[in-house]
């Protein structure tokens, strides 16, 4: 498996994401750019997970269907071709951060995954069905970090 080279123009890996990406702000999806997608990718996935929530990972942004060809997104869109799914607060698209007040700082890990086949997921996924789903149909995968604290 290989690599893929994701970043942000909003905030560097493991720095603090801009307050208008959170809940309380604009709730504006930051932009990201990825490298390109390995030959054989059938579709990209970008799943964002607060890694602090609790026992389970809390579902922020889970976008399947992207286009293999898509190498971006501007900050508060959908990658194009890509379908949004419901979040962990019951709505659809991006839900920025909104760890509860005093907590240290969350890590919200954004992760974009080259896949060789579309995936079957649940009507209402959660970060655990989205990773099983993937399992090995994946071809290369990238991370980055972001934190939040309020």
């Amino acid at each position: 498996m290989s690599g893929l080279m994701l970043r942000s123009t909003a905030f560097n890996d493991h720095d603090l994401m801009p307050d208008r990406m959170s809940r309380s702000g604009d709730n504006s999806s930051p932009p990201l750019e990825w490298s390109a997608a390995p030959g054989g990718t059938a579709e990209l996935v970008l799943l964002c997970e607060d890694a602090d929530a609790g026992e389970e990972p809390f579902l922020h942004w889970l976008v399947t269907g992207i286009d293999p060809e898509v190498s971006e997104v501007g900050e508060g869109l959908v990658p194009a071709h890509g379908t949004e799914w419901t979040n962990g607060f019951g709505s659809t698209g991006w839900a920025g951060p909104q760890p509860p007040i005093g907590d240290e700082p969350h890590r919200y890990f954004f992760h974009v995954y080259a896949v060789r086949e579309p995936l079957d997921l649940p009507d209402r996924p959660g970060v655990t069905d989205v990773r099983r789903a993937i399992g090995r149909k994946e071809l290369a995968s990238g991370t980055l970090v972001g934190m939040f604290a309020r």
